[in-house]
């Protein structure tokens, strides 16, 4: 019947169009992201193409956007940066899909140029262990452009350029569907056992950090004082359980470093005695536990980048001076440590701060137990008084001794400032913005710091009205948070409550607002209520 045939036709070629090319560039994509997966898997799974590309993007990240996303994203900026290059790559592959109907050799092509760009970000990342890493992204967009060309054989409308570039305009639907699903069900197999893989090479390192057992410290911290945390509901507790612990880093993929074969390098200048260590033997010196307050220089005035945990390590100073390291002011040559992590990543440290008696330290243990691999295990270093892009170098594998004149770590090329003492802060945690309370006696209450000075005051303000001294928790050391707390009469209406504290130098804490880059937010808490 012509009507039948008509309609037959029309049907062919509509299935065969842009519906079925942006399928086949979906699938083409998928392909390529699932035999990378099991390339990674093989190779190392900080070699997949969306951890290398997402680390590169987080490389070339200007030091304010990558502000902007932590404001905004918190601790999910990564998740939404992965997001964001699938979507990116989505985009990409359906619309190479669309070409490739009729141009079925420069869709192909397409893939192949975001390989590159795998390959390219791969060698550039300074984890890069060389050729190898570039195969992941190589064999991904190799696999999805022989998907592509041939989907678009079997997608292309009969007549196309495509079609006639060699296979099969003529190919009905079905063939279609059938190459397609056999294409998603090899490329999941592919996915799926590429994760097996990646997960079985860390085994190794969880069953190290399962099986260690640390040593009771040589220098145990001193009891928490009973007066320390305070009885009010949503207030910070005084130790910040590790779940809880704040985590702000540029791992894509949180490094599962496995301890019987993790060393760590001491090298540089002024360095007289390099020495390598690998855990046995640091957890066989004299440890110390100390509880101190680590803070990040992205935390916004009152945000939640802050949080004291009881650490377990090794001395930083006495190992330094084991191997002849002297800080400047006793004649040393080096006055920047530059501490390198597994992942690449480079912070750097005043000599002068962690030899100075401060209890700086290679971390071991977080609140009773091995770090957190998340809080880099197996060891990480500690650093009292000094922000963590300055400080904190988790997963940490050498140290270098050099100057802040010779080189420059990943966040000071970055606009950062290369000195980071942390500001005196105060944060409002109860109650919390745009609460509705009711009129009458109204618990304030949070925390404030000052690591290596201490809190000695803290003052509210309602409204306009005058500055009210606070109620302040037993402090801990100077190295740890202090809580404190204020009963307010509260009048039904809108108020505004502002927090300053005074550190252990008598300085109050300023009024200034500034940004977090170059070096920490300055400025007063504040929180909008309405009483009823």
């Amino acid at each position: 019947m012509p009507g039948v045939s008509s309609f037959r036709t029309t049907f062919l070629r509509t299935s065969r169009g842009a519906p079925a090319g942006l399928l086949a560039g979906l699938l083409a994509g998928f392909t390529a992201l699932a035999v990378a997966e099991l390339a990674a898997g093989l190779v190392r799974p900080a070699a997949g193409p969306v951890t290398v590309v997402g680390g590169a993007v987080i490389d070339r990240t200007p030091a304010a956007l990558k502000d902007f996303a932590i404001r905004t994203f918190g601790e999910n900026d990564k998740i939404v940066l992965q997001l964001g290059i699938l979507l990116v790559l989505s985009l990409f592959a359906v619309s190479l899909g669309v070409v490739s109907l009729r141009y079925r050799r420069a869709g192909a092509a397409g893939v192949l140029v975001f390989g590159v760009v795998g390959v390219a970000a791969a060698l550039s990342r300074p984890d890069s262990e060389g050729a190898g890493d570039a195969l992941p992204s190589l064999l991904g967009a190799l696999a999805g452009a022989a998907v592509l060309y041939v989907l678009a054989g079997k997608a292309a409308p009969v007549g196309s350029a495509s079609g006639d570039e060699g296979t099969g305009g003529g190919w009905s639907r079905r063939g279609f569907l059938t190459a397609a699903t056999l294409t998603a069900a090899a490329a999941a197999g592919a996915g799926v056992a590429g994760r097996a893989l990646s997960g079985r090479r860390g085994q190794g390192a969880v069953a190290s950090r399962n099986g260690l057992a640390l040593p009771a410290p040589a220098s145990p911290a001193p009891a928490v004082p009973a007066g320390a945390q305070l009885e009010v509901p949503q207030i910070s507790a005084f130790t910040t359980p590790g779940r809880d612990f704040y985590r702000v880093d540029t791992a894509l993929v949180v490094p599962k470093v496995d301890a019987a074969t993790w060393r760590l390098r001491i090298l540089g200048k002024g360095v007289t005695r390099p020495r390598s260590y690998t855990l046995d033997q640091l957890l066989a010196r004299p440890l110390i536990e100390r509880d101190i307050t680590l803070t990040c220089v992205s935390n916004e005035v009152g945000g939640p980048y802050v949080g004291t945990a009881r650490w377990l390590g090794v001395p930083l100073a006495g190992l330094l001076a084991e191997c002849g390291v002297r800080p400047p002011s006793k004649g040393g040559t080096a006055d920047q440590l530059v501490a390198r992590s597994v992942d690449g990543m480079t912070l750097g440290s005043p000599v002068e701060d962690v030899m100075d008696g401060r209890d700086a330290m290679l971390a071991v243990g977080m609140n009773g137990g091995p770090l957190p691999f998340e809080h880099g295990f197996p060891v990480r270093m500690v650093v009292p008084g000094l922000y963590g892009y300055v400080s904190a170098c988790k997963w940490i594998a050498e140290i270098e001794l050099t100057t802040f004149d010779a080189y420059d770590p990943y966040w000071v090329k970055r606009k950062w400032a290369r000195r980071a003492p942390i500001k005196t802060q105060s944060r409002i945690d109860t109650p919390k913005p745009f609460a509705r309370p009711a009129a009458g006696t109204v618990m304030v209450a949070g925390v404030a710091w000052a690591q290596r000075r201490g809190i000695t005051r803290v003052e509210l303000r309602i409204d306009e009205g005058p500055w009210q001294d606070a109620d302040l928790a037993a402090q801990d050391t100077a190295d740890t948070w202090r809580q404190w707390s204020y009963r307010w009469q509260a009048a039904p209406g809108g108020h505004t409550i502002t927090v300053r504290a005074t550190d252990g130098t008598g300085a109050v804490q300023t009024e200034q607002r500034a940004r977090t880059v170059p070096d920490g937010a300055s400025g007063r808490h504040s929180v909008f209520v309405t009483v009823s």
